[in-house]
């Protein structure tokens, strides 16, 4: 009996989750209503606020969620990790609204004030970096922390960049182009031809699609 309970409880939210996330990307923070999000997933106002206290709540899960759109697909490790987790993110803004919608929020900034998404993001890449450091992939004086911001950073831009100019089209393209000019400058000769950096790893499931 409990099992199928928290199970439907799961999905409510995970519902509400996407249909919040659309809303959003659609949206923006301040056009997003919650009568519109309730209607879009097809629950309760009760039903949404046992998941989450408030709209800013919801926005604030919303852009903790992007990781999940990310990390599962990945499958290596140190520097190839982190190039990945690039590449990756260029194809699912383009094709993922809970993605989109946080990336949204979390450069808006609209009412919100919160950069936990790009902490979350930079510790994630550091992660990365850390790994590759300790398998000598790293050049000599490369910090991990400070490469891993430069990452977010130069990624955030990035998409603002495309997003105006192409609608996000060439974002797997400007991606590429980051990581020709990058890697020479962060890791030793022989990781930087041997890293990989081709739309050609990306994998992504038929479900995320929109």
């Amino acid at each position: 009996m409990g099992r199928p309970k928290q199970e439907r409880a799961v999905q409510t939210r995970e519902a509400i989750l996407r249909a919040a996330a659309e809303v959003f990307d659609e949206y923006g923070y301040a056009g997003a209503s919650v009568n519109r999000i309730l209607e879009r997933a097809g629950t309760t106002a009760g039903a949404m606020y046992f998941h989450f206290k408030s709209k800013e709540g919801l926005a604030r899960a919303v852009m903790g969620a992007q990781p999940q759109t990310i990390v599962p697909l990945l499958d290596s490790q140190g520097l190839q990790r982190l190039v990945d987790i690039t590449m990756i993110w260029s194809f699912q803004l383009q094709r993922d609204p809970l993605l989109r919608a946080g990336v949204r929020l979390a450069t808006e900034q609209s009412g919100l004030q919160d950069a936990t998404s790009y902490v979350e993001w930079a510790q994630i890449m550091a992660d990365c970096l850390v790994v590759a450091s300790d398998k000598g992939e790293l050049q000599a004086g490369v910090d991990p922390q400070e490469t891993a911001e430069f990452v977010v950073e130069a990624c955030t831009g990035m998409q603002i960049y495309s997003s105006v100019t192409t609608g996000r089209q060439d974002l797997p393209e400007r991606v590429v182009r980051m990581w020709h000019l990058l890697l020479p400058g962060i890791a030793v000769p022989a990781v930087v031809a041997r890293t990989e950096v081709s739309p050609s790893r990306v994998r992504l499931p038929e479900h995320a699609a929109d």
